[in-house]
């Protein structure tokens, strides 16, 4: 083994000291799902392969939160990069509002910034506003090529990849939507484990549905809630279609595919007989008032503490009846390189320190998530977004301008059109009708917006 690869394996073994997280987590938030478990080759076969690349390791990253420290300590992906690769990550802070036209002004100044987070706004948005230039050419420094390392995730990036070139390379899959449940509660109504039905390849719509009329029929509810939080996009992802399609090259409206009407039809169904309880609340509440509280992995933690009596699990929304998969709702841990930046090896390099992070360290990141979840929560989240097991699905639409994703003040008159789908039919006293009113209302928009993206 060469001096760079000892260096290298005695970094990942030693991780684990340096930081209770595997990789640097979003804003600074760390979440059961940061870090997945997948097979691949030996740690010391990767260092030996490992090669130094030249060039300023130097980056400017830009964005409302900072890589450099995680909850005070040194993320692992740093440490690998800092000692390993001599890398350096300056921090220009902006805030969450204004990270694109902060990044325009910088260029426009001919000021330099490197990366830039990938989040929703940013593709095909920030691509098609040439803020951003694609890895290909760095694809060494990545290891795309190096044995087991990218193996798993290949297929996702392909999802991204735009006239033949890859802008989004994802280093891990993060923060699923999932439902959480009290165990406890469905063992006293006699109803059978949602956990149960999933492994068995049965935890359908039919089934949800199913539980939620046992429950709210039965004389121990007392205001027969069947579902909490908000669980539209998560609803929209288990059909396994998107309201915008997109073929590598263009995009396209498709919000009238069957599919996305009978996810409408579902949401709306559960509405209009009040078994939706649009009370906001960051966790699982046992009150025996609702059955299901829906919203990503990081409220997990959260619902086991205020509920430790009770036994809670979580599972993904289900599939479709008749489905052979299950799709699922996550999101996609990236870093993006900023148009005319020179630093594209380094980037490439800090992204393979992400990615190394996340399958060397799959141990210290298990021993951190089970300090707030249960060691079952733990590995039915890494089956949750294992894409041998599930398929991610992701909605470009959420990627547009503000006509197609943005929020406003949570009216229907200032957010975004995947807001509104997702949205308008939870609320009481909604007044755009069903669901075939509402797209004809929002149809119009979108092939404006897809136009801009076509040309």
């Amino acid at each position: 083994m060469n001096n760079f690869g000892r260096a290298l394996s005695a970094l990942i073994a030693s991780a684990a000291v340096i930081t209770g997280t595997a990789s640097c987590s979003e804003k600074n938030k760390t979440k059961p799902s940061d870090v997945r478990p997948t097979e691949s080759s030996t740690e010391t076969s990767r260092a030996d392969s490992a090669k130094k690349p030249t060039g300023s390791m130097e980056i400017t990253w830009l964005a409302d939160y900072d890589l450099n420290r995680s909850e005070g300590e040194r993320p692992a992906a740093l440490a690998i990069f800092e000692d390993i690769y001599g890398g350096k990550i300056n921090y220009v802070q902006t805030t969450p509002e204004n990270k694109l036209s902060k990044l325009e002004e910088m260029l426009g100044a001919g000021e330099e910034v490197d990366m830039f987070p990938y989040e929703d706004g940013v593709f095909p948005e920030g691509t098609s506003r040439s803020l951003f230039q694609p890895l290909d050419p760095y694809f060494e420094e990545l290891g795309m090529e190096e044995d087991g390392l990218w193996d798993d995730i290949k297929d996702i990036a392909e999802i991204f990849k735009y006239k033949d070139q890859h802008y989004v390379v994802p280093y891990a899959l993060s923060e699923p939507y999932l439902l959480t449940y009290s165990r406890a509660l469905f063992s006293s109504l006699g109803i059978e484990d949602p956990y149960t039905l999933y492994k068995e390849g049965k935890w359908d719509w039919n089934a949800f549905t199913g539980m939620i009329n046992k429950f709210t029929e039965s004389e121990t509810s007392a205001h027969h809630f069947g579902i909490s939080g908000f669980y539209g996009e998560a609803i929209l992802a288990s059909t396994g279609h998107t309201v915008i399609n997109f073929d590598g090259n263009s995009f396209t409206n498709n919000i009238g595919d069957p599919y996305i009407e009978s996810a409408e039809a579902l949401m709306n169904d559960l509405r209009v007989r009040w078994l939706y309880n649009s009370h906001w609340s960051d966790m699982y509440l046992h009150d025996q008032n609702t059955l299901f509280y829906c919203s990503r992995d990081w409220t997990l933690p959260i619902s086991d503490k205020y509920n430790a009596d009770y036994d809670i699990m979580a599972v993904p929304f289900p599939k479709t009846p008749g489905a052979d998969k299950n799709y699922i709702s996550c999101r996609a841990n990236a870093r993006m390189l900023v148009n005319n930046s020179e630093k594209g090896s380094a980037v490439a390099t800090y992204l393979k320190c992400e990615r190394l992070a996340v399958t060397e360290l799959k141990d210290s990141a298990k021993e951190q998530a089970l300090k707030s979840i249960t060691e079952e929560q733990y590995n039915a989240i890494q089956d949750y977004l294992d894409p041998s097991k599930v398929t991610p699905v992701f909605d470009f639409g959420y990627g547009m301008s503000s006509r197609m994703y943005g929020n406003g003040y949570y009216t229907f008159e200032s957010r975004g059109v995947m807001d509104n789908i997702t949205s308008v039919l939870l609320e009481s006293g909604n007044p755009y009708g069903n669901w075939a009113e509402l797209r004809d209302r929002l149809s119009p928009v979108i092939d404006e917006e897809l136009a801009k993206y076509n040309n």
